[in-house]
């Protein structure tokens, strides 16, 4: 049985697969299903990750509001990236 760490942990990578189910279906993505995306890299430490995502936004042409920026920042503190963070409130 995995310890509820290990299953947040793995969150992250189940929420970056989805997307790119979602996407190649052909699904629409929207506000909220980058906000789940980017708040699961937070609760697994991948900041890299939920910068891609708010990068990745962009490209799809969708809007990102505080939930994603908070989270993105957040996971950028939680790793030890906090210039990173400052960089995220200053776009």
């Amino acid at each position: 049985q995995q310890s509820a760490h290990a299953k947040k942990n793995g969150q992250w990578v189940q929420a970056l697969r989805l997307l790119v189910e979602m996407a190649f279906a052909h699904v629409e993505l929207c506000t909220i299903t980058y906000n789940a995306a980017v708040s699961a890299c937070e609760k697994g430490g991948q900041w890299d990750q939920a910068l891609r995502l708010l990068v990745e936004t962009a490209s799809a042409h969708v809007d990102v509001d505080a939930i994603a920026y908070n989270a993105a920042v957040s996971a950028c503190e939680k790793c030890g990236q906090q210039i990173e963070g400052v960089r995220l409130l200053g776009a």
